[in-house]
């Protein structure tokens, strides 16, 4: 089974762009559909984005589509968000997560779970 550690969050200012990256052990990494999601304070986990095992499937939430750039690599074991004109309302912990194949938009479809980063949108 997959162990999934998330980096890279921070406090970014609104308008501003960030990178977080999610790195995988302990299983065969190409296996694995990869996704994010976030939660901020007081509101249920959401859809971010995914990536087929391929890297050539993706799928993004109504919310970021546009601004995020999901993208996966086989050979590091990672899968990175390129995250461009950040606001407010993008403040919340990033989780990655992991399954076998792509799956649907929602938490209860996705097994395998880091442990979150932080990210901060604050002029």
């Amino acid at each position: 089974q997959v162990h999934l550690v998330e980096s890279g969050g921070g406090l970014v200012q609104p308008g501003g762009s960030l990178r977080i990256s999610c790195t995988a052990s302990g299983a065969t990494f190409r296996d694995y559909a990869m996704g994010w999601f976030r939660q901020a304070p007081g509101k249920e986990r959401e859809f971010v984005a995914a990536v087929s095992w391929s890297g050539t499937s993706l799928n993004y939430g109504d919310s970021v589509k546009g601004r995020f750039t999901i993208s996966r690599d086989n050979v590091k074991n990672t899968v990175d968000l390129q995250m461009e004109n950040l606001q407010p309302e993008d403040t919340a912990v990033y989780y990655c997560t992991a399954r076998l194949g792509l799956g649907p938009k929602k938490v209860s479809a996705w097994p395998l779970w880091g442990q979150g980063t932080q990210v901060t949108v604050s002029s």
